[in-house]
């Protein structure tokens, strides 16, 4: 299986707030630069870089202010004397105005931010790009006929919604890739999140669709981030009601349980007919994984890649979450492995 990289994801690491306390984020370089170790040494296949991409392409996914915000946020930051890294300051919750996008850039970073999770650093832009990039590269293979991909995207995606950042995501790279497959002709594309979060920022982009069928088995969210979605009863909106569904999972589910899910979203997906699948590939459902509470084994990723192939469609597979950093090369490439056994 092919192998989409970019070295411009070690431009960007910043610090996070978690637990009451600014520290250095869990979501660092080691994360893909680990997983790229595995997929050499266990031979996976051939290891390419990244082709540019017009930002039009990402605009497809989220707004034109939004990618002009994180473009040209560190610059706003740095012009006001501040050289740390930028983190919001305010939120517009409840009552207050939530469309009206302010002129100043404490005002912007809580505008387009869900939690203090995404810093903007100096190399912050540039990482982003790069990584919608790797999976726009890796889509387009699978597009010109390739069965399968892995776009082994960081900073990761599926917390960034159309026109908001959060838990270590800016650009959605996956979105990204499913908007790419339209825009070359699809018809229908359907995204399988299997990271231990919710990808609230997928749903967000494609909820009133009917062209995008959204899939996630999560932590449920009354005890696990993103905690305010990823409920059972949210299910698409308007021409995309239907299209939309949520498998939220109990505190130490095992694979004999997640598979229960698993089995049933792919059935929902095959019956849907995509021309392609988009799989958010998150391993921090791995047992012992710092920030998650599921109780999959190494092994267990293997079934899941094979899973996953017996759907029998065009794959692209983006890479987002994991923290348990000495397995999370191991577990990402025993699912592609799992898959091309599977096929």
């Amino acid at each position: 299986m092919l192998t989409v990289f970019s070295d411009n994801h070690r431009l960007h690491h910043g610090c996070e707030l978690k637990d009451g306390a600014v520290t250095p984020s869990f979501e660092n370089p080691q994360r893909a630069d680990t997983v790229l170790a595995r997929v050499r040494s266990a031979g996976l296949g051939d290891v390419i870089g990244a082709q540019a991409f017009d930002r039009a392409c990402y605009v497809a996914a989220h707004s034109e202010r939004y990618v002009a915000f994180l473009e040209n946020a560190w610059a706003e930051w740095t012009a006001t004397g501040k050289t740390h890294d930028a983190l919001p300051l305010v939120w517009p919750v409840r009552d207050l105005a939530i469309d009206r996008e302010p002129g100043f850039i404490d005002g912007k970073l809580g505008f387009y931010a869900m939690d203090a999770g995404a810093p903007i650093t100096a190399g912050t832009w540039q990482a982003v790009r790069s990584s919608a990039d790797v999976a726009l590269t890796a889509m387009q293979r699978v597009i010109d006929g390739a069965p399968s991909a892995f776009a082994l995207c960081r900073p990761p995606g599926h917390h960034a919604a159309r026109e908001y950042m959060g838990g270590y995501c800016y650009l959605n790279n996956a979105a990204i890739a499913a908007e790419r497959c339209l825009s070359q002709g699809a018809e229908r594309v359907a995204v399988l999140d299997v990271d231990f979060h919710h990808g609230n920022g997928t749903q967000n982009i494609f909820y009133d669709r009917p062209d995008v069928f959204f899939a996630s088995i999560h932590g449920d969210p009354h005890v696990s981030y993103p905690y305010f979605s990823g409920f059972e009863h949210e299910r698409g909106a308007g021409a995309g009601e239907g299209f939309t569904l949520n498998y939220p999972l109990a505190r130490g589910t095992v694979w004999t349980g997640y598979r229960q899910a698993l089995s049933d979203a792919l059935g929902r997906i095959v019956a849907y007919k995509p021309d392609f699948l988009v799989v958010s590939l998150g391993v921090d459902t791995f047992e012992g994984d710092p920030i998650s509470h599921f109780k999959l084994t190494s092994d267990d990723f293997l079934r899941l890649g094979a899973d996953i192939a017996g759907a029998g469609i065009a794959t692209l597979f983006v890479m987002e979450g994991g923290y348990m950093v000495d397995e999370i090369g191991i577990n990402a490439v025993n699912t592609l492995q799992g898959f091309e056994g599977g096929r």
